[in-house]
């Protein structure tokens, strides 16, 4: 049995192996694809979160900004928390949606199904990573301006650890992103309930108010145990507070993403070739 299992995992690393360069391919196909039709193309993913800033900054910055407790420049710290959920958001949409968009290729082509959800989310990795250079613009006006607490923005060679984070949600996406790309297959109506969760889980991270304004204990404990609170946390570390990372946080972040890319790889093999009967 254990020879057999041998097998099949190098089986599976030689044909994801084989197929990498279509791996590429669809990536950069969904980001072209992503802006095909703008005029600014693929500078809105430097944009969108400069202007999303501005705009909860607006809303947000007089009730949650006006103290300073846990917050050292409030436009950043929103920034860095909208960064990692719109990241989440976006990524777990798109894949959740990668079969039935492809749909008429599978049908025709044979092609490693677990291919479409990973270049979903890969090409969204993509305008993460972008969207992090308008981060650093963003926090070079404000610590040399001094608006709003810019001041009090530090750097130093702990903003180098910002990877650590940005991986451990890539895993966790990816499993997410696997386990809504075959629900949605055969029920139809995830894709609804996830936007009403998105919409929840909003606000049910730190991302426009600081976890010092929770005064409720349940709410607290509710908030720390989603494992996008540490990975938000965790990213904040490294590019705001420039400080040594939580080591308990990094564990559970990392176990729960593991895990949850566990159960989606699972689903997917059970159901991979069963999804083409259902679309």
């Amino acid at each position: 049995m254990k020879f057999v299992n041998k097998i099949k995992k190098h089986q599976s690393l030689m044909m994801f192996k084989k197929y990498k360069y279509l791996l590429q391919e669809l990536t950069r196909k969904n980001v072209k694809l992503k802006y095909r039709d703008s005029w600014l193309g693929i500078f809105w993913s430097f944009l969108q979160p400069l202007l999303n800033m501005i705009v909860l900054t607006v809303i947000f910055g007089g009730i949650f900004g006006a103290q300073r407790e846990g917050i050292v420049c409030y436009p950043v710290y929103l920034f860095t928390g909208r960064l990692i959920f719109e990241f989440f958001t976006s990524s777990t949409k798109k894949a959740l949606n990668s079969f039935r968009s492809n749909a008429p290729i599978m049908k025709k082509v044979y092609v490693p199904k677990y291919m479409y959800p990973l270049s979903s989310i890969l090409s969204n990795f993509v305008t993460f990573s972008i969207s992090i250079l308008c981060y650093v613009c963003v926090w070079i006006f404000f610590k040399t301006t001094g608006l709003l607490g810019g001041s009090g923005l530090v750097i130093n060679w702990y903003a180098l650890f910002f990877f650590i984070p940005m991986a451990i949600l890539l895993i966790f996406v990816a499993g997410v992103g696997l386990i809504l790309s075959v629900l949605q297959v055969y029920f139809r109506d995830i894709q609804y309930i996830w936007d009403v969760f998105c919409t929840l889980l909003f606000y049910m991270i730190p991302i426009i108010y600081p976890l010092s304004r929770i005064t409720t204990p349940w709410v607290k404990w509710v908030i720390r145990i989603n494992p996008l609170y540490s990975m938000t946390e965790l990213f904040r570390d490294c590019v705001l507070y420039c400080q040594p990372m939580d080591w308990k946080q990094i564990i559970y972040a990392l176990s729960v993403s593991l895990i949850t890319l566990g159960i989606g790889v699972l689903i997917f093999k059970k159901k991979k070739d069963d999804l083409i009967f259902h679309m």
